[in-house]
């Protein structure tokens, strides 16, 4: 009992006082935050949650996201955004803030009761995320036969094969609010759908 109690004495000391200070110590020196030129979307200073060393676009209320005006498709460029607030302050059925060469991230609005509609990519993986209200996930090789279900609900995750029948309903009383990622990406450069109507006239 005494060697453990010697034992445990010198594994505090080498935490508490370790002989190399760079082992234990990792704030010997200051941090800086890099801001060698001002961030500005629409006209506005931004203040991002990173510091380039090139401008970025980012996004805050004044540019989209909280006074009302039209948020687009930034794809193709260093794009910031509060992706949890965007996503809940969305009204449309669908709308691209981003596609890029490789992925692409649409918002979505489902109203109670609806669905997102029963579809197929067949090239395509998509990841869902809930960010508000609860919803029905089904999935399947055929459009007939739907034979994975599950239930959804705020900061859950849905992963979607390329290949796979899917659908989403709304279950809740809120409209269920989403954020999509398609790889590749799946809707053309600036798609915003106000309606599921208008998704499905786009298809036609």
């Amino acid at each position: 009992m005494e060697g453990m109690r010697i034992k445990m004495h010198t594994v505090n000391q080498i935490f508490t006082n370790p002989p190399y200070p760079y082992y234990h110590s990792w704030q010997l020196y200051p941090t800086y935050r890099l801001q060698l030129y001002p961030q500005y979307v629409l006209g506005y200073p931004v203040v991002c949650p990173y510091s380039p060393v090139y401008p970025a676009y980012c996004i805050d209320e004044r540019s989209g996201s909280g006074h009302g005006e039209e948020l687009k498709d930034y794809g193709k460029r260093p794009f910031v955004v509060n992706i949890e607030q965007v996503t809940e302050q969305n009204n449309t059925y669908r709308t691209a803030i981003w596609t890029g060469e490789h992925f692409q991230v649409t918002v979505m609005s489902i109203p109670v009761g609806n669905d997102i509609g029963l579809e197929v990519h067949p090239n395509t993986d998509q990841f869902i995320r809930i960010e508000q209200g609860q919803g029905l996930v089904q999935m399947g090789n055929s459009k007939d036969r739907l034979d994975f279900e599950a239930s959804v609900s705020d900061d859950y995750a849905i992963m979607i094969p390329a290949g796979k029948w899917h659908n989403v309903t709304n279950v809740g009383n809120q409209p269920l609010k989403v954020y999509v990622i398609y790889a590749p990406p799946e809707h053309p450069f600036g798609t915003v759908h106000e309606t599921k109507a208008d998704a499905m006239a786009s298809h036609e």
